[in-house]
């Protein structure tokens, strides 16, 4: 009872404000300003998702053309730099012939859990959007989105309708969270997708492999798991990177 309410709750405020979107504006502004202050690789570019203003950082691929454009979605309550997973592949991608936008999703105050951040879920395809816009008009037609934790389970969501403008999705440390059930919406999704996770992840990321393999679509699904690696990767930054880059250059 006491989630329900906080869930009606966060909706409420939204409405009485008359905002079109529950993310906590406050706190990506301060994001924004410590991460442009201190950005050392790639270029802050300020999107739009409806009326919404919001952070990406593009860094342009080492080789040109770029093997293609990789679209960041960073886990619970972070932002597009974060060191964890998005700072590596931001900045070592390009290194191998990609360029990358990572953005800044929607967040909600340090508190908040994955339920809370259900209300959220209309306001991520606009921002995927805006990034596949933004990549298209750096003349990158070749997209692949990837997401850590949360931001696999938002990215996954998104794409349970056809998106002709993604041709590949990696999901990195993906879990069932509350409503957000990974294995049903693989049941629907058509695009190609990497499952990568560490052996040492956490522990329903760990569970529900089996099923989440289950469920795929066989011939565009791919599980890798990569030993010693924990839900953030910590010390395995350069196989994270490879994975993504070796599997994403074979579409």
């Amino acid at each position: 009872m006491n989630r329900f309410l906080k869930l009606v709750g966060l909706i409420a405020v939204c409405l009485f404000a008359g905002a079109s979107y529950a993310s906590d504006a406050a706190k990506e502004k301060r994001w924004s300003d410590q991460i442009v202050d201190a950005l050392m690789d790639g270029e802050a570019e300020y999107l739009k998702a409806g009326d919404q203003e919001f952070l990406a950082i593009y860094t342009e691929a080492a080789d040109s053309p770029p093997k293609g454009g990789v679209i960041l979605m960073h886990g619970i309550g972070v932002h597009p730099d974060w060191p964890q997973i998005v700072g590596p592949l931001r900045t070592g991608l390009p290194q191998r012939g990609w360029a990358t936008l990572s953005l800044q999703m929607p967040i909600l105050p340090n508190e908040a859990d994955v339920s809370d951040y259900l209300p959220l879920m209309d306001e991520v395809a606009p921002r995927i959007d805006a990034g596949v816009a933004f990549l298209k008009a750096q003349g990158i037609d070749d997209i692949v989105l990837v997401g850590h934790s949360l931001g696999a389970s938002m990215a996954l969501r998104y794409l349970e309708q056809p998106r002709d403008a993604i041709q590949g999705l990696v999901v990195i440390g993906l879990a069932k969270d509350g409503e957000l059930n990974p294995a049903v919406t693989l049941e629907v999704v058509s695009t190609p997708v990497l499952d990568l996770y560490g052996s040492e992840d956490q522990k329903d990321t760990l569970e529900t492999a089996p099923e989440r393999k289950a469920a795929a679509k066989s011939d565009t699904y791919t599980q890798k798991e990569v030993k010693g690696a924990n839900h953030f990767f910590d010390g395995k930054e350069v196989e994270l990177v490879e994975a993504v880059d070796v599997w994403g250059s074979a579409l």
